[in-house]
């Protein structure tokens, strides 16, 4: 459930192929739609972030995690091979969505697809790997960003599946917030029930940040030393120069 600083909101189906058009104008910051792409980046947004919830927000929070990324992307003279798509939690709930704003993007099954969810959009990726793996797509890397969801409110007041994501993809990780002074964000994200996954991703670590700080979460490093973002960077790169 997103939102910046102190705002208290940091809380078989037909498929339809959009025209290029209509895809481009949801797209967001660092999107080029290209008739062929090797890797596909989804940034899903949590409540309050694409759109308003309960009348706070749009606040944007995923975005300053994927234009920093998308840059990188770009400065490595990788962006001919990498499509980034921003979408927020509500847009991947159904299939017919799924395949308007996310499958219609993808070049074929053999595309690795990276997941970055924020909040009650890391609830909803986490959906969308095993959904998008059960179609036969390939989902290379899921990262879930302080992932909320479980809380009952929430569920009834939100489009989202309201059992328990079960993530498909090759390669899971998942960074909390655990930050040493909280604020607003954190006390909404507290109100929506954190997601706790433990023992359950391939990467499961805390940082001292807030809640509404996306950005942190994928960028900030990680016990090792590198992020959630260089784990995706190098692999994105990898893929794209094999």
């Amino acid at each position: 459930m997103g939102s910046t600083g102190l705002n208290p909101s940091g809380a078989s189906e037909s498929r339809t192929v959009p025209t290029l058009t209509s895809a481009a104008k949801d797209q967001g910051p660092g999107a080029t739609l290209r008739p062929e792409h090797r890797a596909v980046a989804l940034f899903i947004g949590g409540a309050g972030d694409k759109k308003p919830y309960y009348l706070a927000g749009p606040y944007r929070n995923i975005c300053c995690a994927q234009e920093p990324f998308d840059q990188r992307i770009e400065e490595a003279g990788q962006a001919d091979g990498y499509q980034s798509l921003y979408l927020g939690y509500h847009e991947v709930w159904s299939a017919t969505a799924i395949g308007r704003l996310v499958a219609a993007e993808i070049h074929d099954k053999t595309t690795p697809i990276y997941i970055v969810g924020h909040s009650l959009g890391a609830w909803s990726g986490a959906h969308l790997s095993q959904r998008l793996s059960e179609w036969g797509y390939r989902v290379e890397m899921l990262v879930t960003l302080d992932p909320v969801g479980s809380g009952l409110l929430v569920r009834l007041g939100s489009r989202i599946p309201y059992h328990r994501p079960a993530p498909r993809s090759h390669f899971w990780i998942n960074v909390r917030a655990e930050p040493g002074r909280s604020n607003a964000s954190d006390l909404v994200a507290q109100l929506g029930r954190k997601w706790h996954v433990a023992g359950e991703p391939d990467i499961d670590e805390a940082l001292d940040t807030n809640h509404a700080n996306a950005c942190a979460l994928f960028c900030n490093p990680l016990h090792d030393g590198r992020s959630a973002a260089d784990c995706m960077f190098e692999s994105i790169v990898g893929q794209l120069r094999a």
